[in-house]
């Protein structure tokens, strides 16, 4: 069964009753309630259950790492910005080098020797260390390699994250540096020499962040990463390498905002995604590894400080949802690259959060939530049906390059955009009790915003970050 359906991608639909007693429990009982009003883009239906069942998806362990992104141009400047984050409870860092997806126009230059610069004096066996998708990060497993090697640090004994994602590249900049027939026919062989050297990390991911900020809904941003990882699972099938020692380097990247109810369904909906791709491939289930980024899109440019309760607001919904690494976005972050206020405060919401509300202690804070049970469920029904969609159209890459993906996700995004003009959705500082405020001059550090890069091999419809409040000005 492994063989046939990921070479086929010929996936079988599963219902949302499936879903429901797949995060609740085959103990559950299933008393339907009429409908009530649709949710975000899901039918939600109020069903009932006894309360004290015990909760079943606990997390493997309480707490997260707290991340930091490393995004400044200047790598003497970011060096300074990475100690000051670690010094004052910053337990990961994100590398977020020029050019990508998820840089906003800034990031570290694609270079070693920044690499290097930047990382000076951090203590690399005491921190989680990720390398944020962009197009040179093959090239960049071999910096890290090297740096650790000079600073005799065993890599084995490290939290790493690689990052590896070629469609989050194709996507967010519209273009990649290889055909896809190449990229793909080469990348088991170029990752070999990775698996050889026994480092417990993630290697290849999938990320959404990309589909998010460009208008996604929640379940083209889940479906999308499940074909993502099981393209990358896909690679490996057709270079005839066991698939169950791939598993544990797959990792996943994804957006929440401060929609907290319907953020913390979709960080546990995907652990139950991939759980069943798993399934159905006849692998073994492995842990799934998620990072989340606080969204892009749902920042303000207008009323700025707003932002830093949109951020702590996502900040709790991932660290509900259970996921492993969370990293905020400074709330000054849509006026230019943030200096050392906005960045401490983006931290500080993260410790907070960690060490005065006690969320940290909690195994699965979310546990014993009927209605929480059932929005999961009604995400990992529609996700599920993108990522087969997806699978019919040959592939993410394929879907990509076919403009087909990008389509769907625009389509949702003017919708989005439509509710906002109607008032159906509201920006407090922009839609709502916007008078008397304006986008005025947040303090940002000076650097000029780059633009995409524009070279490739093979090239689809671009998908760029939005913000909502700017795309009401178009």
């Amino acid at each position: 069964m492994e063989a046939a359906i990921i070479n086929t991608g010929s996936f079988p639909p599963i219902g949302r009753s499936q879903w429901l007693e797949s995060v609740r429990g085959p103990t559950a009982a299933h008393t339907e309630a009429p409908a009530v009003p649709s949710y975000a883009d899901l039918q939600f239906e109020s069903i009932r259950q006894d309360r004290s069942r015990p909760g079943l998806m606990s997390r493997a362990a309480a707490g997260w790492t707290v991340v930091q992104r490393v995004d400044d141009s200047d790598a003497k400047r970011a060096n300074a910005q990475a100690q000051e984050d670690i010094a004052n409870g910053a337990t990961g860092l994100a590398i977020v080098f020029e050019d990508a997806p998820n840089a906003f126009g800034f990031g570290l230059p694609a270079k070693p020797e920044a690499l290097a610069a930047a990382l000076h004096n951090i203590p690399l066996n005491r921190i989680y260390l990720r390398i944020d998708v962009h197009p040179s990060s093959r090239a960049s497993v071999d910096w890290i390699v090297e740096l650790m090697r000079r600073k005799k640090v065993d890599p084995t004994r490290l939290g790493l994250s690689f990052g590896i994602d070629p469609a989050a590249i194709f996507a967010g900049n519209g273009s990649l540096r290889m055909s896809i027939e190449a990229l793909q026919a080469s990348m088991p062989q170029s990752l070999a020499h990775f698996f050889g050297m026994g480092i417990p990390a993630v290697l290849l991911e999938a990320d959404g962040r990309v589909f998010h900020n460009a208008g996604a809904t929640e379940a083209q941003e889940l479906g999308a990463m499940l074909a993502s990882a099981v393209s990358h699972l896909r690679m490996f099938q057709e270079a005839r390498q066991p698939l169950v020692y791939a598993t544990p380097h797959i990792g996943f990247a994804l957006s929440v905002d401060q929609d907290q109810f319907l953020s913390v369904a979709k960080v546990r909906a995907l652990r139950k995604l991939w759980s069943k791709a798993q399934e159905a491939c006849g692998i073994p289930p492995s842990p799934t590894k998620v990072h989340v980024e606080t969204s892009y899109r749902m920042m303000s440019a207008r009323a700025v400080e707003t932002n830093i309760l949109r951020s702590t607001l996502a900040a709790f919904a991932a660290a509900a949802g259970g996921a492993d690494t969370i990293s905020v976005l400074p709330h000054t972050l849509p006026h230019g690259l943030p200096e050392s206020k906005a960045r401490r405060l983006a931290r500080n919401a993260q410790l907070i959060l960690a060490n005065e509300t006690n969320l940290s202690l909690l195994g699965d804070p979310q546990t014993g939530s009927e209605d929480l049970d059932i929005l999961t469920a009604s995400l990992c029904e529609a996700a599920w049906e993108e990522f087969r969609q997806i699978e019919s159209e040959g592939g993410l890459l394929a879907s990509l390059a076919a403009g087909r993906l990008q389509k769907r996700v625009v389509e949702a995004r003017e919708r989005r955009t439509q509710r906002l003009r109607d008032d159906r959705l509201k920006i407090v500082g922009t839609t709502l009790h916007g008078q008397g405020t304006d986008e005025g001059a947040a303090p940002t550090l000076s650097t000029e915003r780059r633009n995409p890069p524009s070279d490739g091999v093979v090239f689809c419809e671009k998908l760029p970050p939005l913000r909502l409040d700017a795309l009401l000005d178009d």
